[in-house]
């Protein structure tokens, strides 16, 4: 849901590119996409990360209350 909401977060233009033309406007509107795309990243690489933690807890869980054979 995070991801959705920050892909979308960054659509449109800018407020702060509002009144720029040609070149400036491109550059402007090429910053914020640049911006969402790192902010999606983060949120992915944090899902990612945290995954990865619960797995490793899951496993060694698992490992610690296995009775002995």
């Amino acid at each position: 849901m995070w991801v959705i909401t920050g892909a979308t977060s960054g659509s449109g233009t800018p407020e702060d590119c509002r009144g720029l033309t040609g070149d400036d406007l491109r550059l402007c509107e090429d910053a914020g996409d640049a911006g969402t795309a790192i902010g999606v990243g983060l949120v992915i690489g944090l899902w990612a990360a945290v995954d990865v933690i619960l797995g490793f807890t899951y496993v060694v869980y698992r490992l610690a209350s296995r009775r002995a054979a």
